[in-house]
């Protein structure tokens, strides 16, 4: 995983959580994250890399996406994770 900032790093690795619980997105220390959703654990994994406040992910499958940390939340696609 690269970061602008090692800190950055304690910041975010861990786990996210949808408000619903519906969706759990672990960042992994090691530039990698696994997301389960409902009853499916691992439903996508893949590696990640976090710029000052950005997230860019890489699925395992080939799908992109990003998101942003706002205000202790990360914004993806529409939703809203929180620390679990």
């Amino acid at each position: 995983m690269r970061t602008t900032d090692d800190n950055a790093l304690h910041c975010f690795v861990g786990m996210w959580v949808t408000e619903d619980g519906y969706i759990r997105q672990e960042l992994l220390p090691n530039g990698r994250y696994d997301e389960a959703r409902g009853n499916k654990r691992s439903a996508y994994q893949g590696r990640y890399e976090i710029t000052g406040n950005h997230i860019e992910y890489w699925d395992d499958t080939g799908f992109t996406a990003d998101g942003e940390f706002i205000d202790g939340v990360l914004h993806h696609v529409g939703m809203r994770f929180h620390r679990e």
